[in-house]
């Protein structure tokens, strides 16, 4: 493998520093609510959780396969964009990402309390049960009990990990690389990123769309999703203005 390029080795080392520093005693779940990407709703929202989630990893497993795919393919980028630019991608992607979630999930969350307010929830009833997670001296049949639970969920389920990024990483490298034959262990012979990228993003939409993975639960499959538009957006834009430059005489070279 070659030498880490620099800024990839710097998000190494950051989600490294990250992960131990949870590991101390006590500073798990303070770390989580500082920097965790909790719903706007929540008391431990704060603006700078959109950067800070990245860094956040919920176990070793998930920190190996983002860090994994951060440096098979982010250094390749890095190396063709230089430091600046590769660096602006991913946080652009990250932060993306982290939006995108937080919007559909916003909208999941008022189409749940909206629904329960019409069939005679008051709302009183509702932030008292966000609040306190207790719910068990309401009356309710099963359908709003599960809307109940679905909505204790959002509000109180932070997200955290570098997937975003790395899927708008995916995709940049799709694009640039599309017939690069990727080896993965759970396939029985190499396969070209331009049929492995678009399967996965439909494997993420089909998971986000009817709650059923094949990957396990707890994934913020529209996290994923965001941050691969927002790459798919960021590699429209420069290849229109590489377009655009290079009819102009001030860009042309001999």
């Amino acid at each position: 493998m070659p030498p880490l390029s620099a800024a990839v080795r710097a998000l190494l080392i950051a989600n490294a520093v990250f992960f131990v520093a949870g590991l101390l005693p006590g500073m798990g779940e303070r770390m989580v609510g500082w920097f965790a990407f909790w719903f706007p709703r929540n008391e431990h929202f704060a603006l700078w959780q959109v950067v800070t989630y990245m860094f956040m990893h919920g176990g070793i497993g998930h920190l190996f396969f983002n860090m994994f795919a951060l440096v098979s393919f982010g250094t390749l980028l890095e190396r063709q964009w230089g430091s600046r630019k590769f660096l602006i991608f991913y946080f652009l992607c990250g932060i993306g990402a982290g939006l995108i979630y937080a919007g559909v999930n916003w909208a999941e969350f008022t189409s749940i309390y909206n629904r329960l307010a019409g069939a005679g929830m008051t709302p009183p009833v509702i932030e008292s049960i966000l609040s306190t997670g207790r719910y068990s001296g309401v009356q309710s049949d099963p359908a709003t009990h599960a809307a109940l639970l679905d909505l204790y969920r959002l509000h109180t389920t932070p997200m955290v990990g570098a997937s975003g990024a790395i899927y708008g990483i995916l995709v940049a490298f799709g694009l640039l690389y599309p017939n690069a034959k990727l080896a993965l262990l759970f396939l029985p012979m190499p396969i070209a990123a331009k049929f492995f990228i678009p399967v996965l993003l439909a494997l993420d939409l089909f998971s986000g769309v009817t709650g059923f993975s094949l990957f396990g639960g707890g994934i913020a499959h529209f996290a994923h999703l965001g941050g691969a538009l927002i790459g798919f957006l960021l590699m429209w834009y420069w290849r229109n203005q590489a377009r655009a430059n290079a009819g102009n005489p001030r860009w042309r070279q001999n």
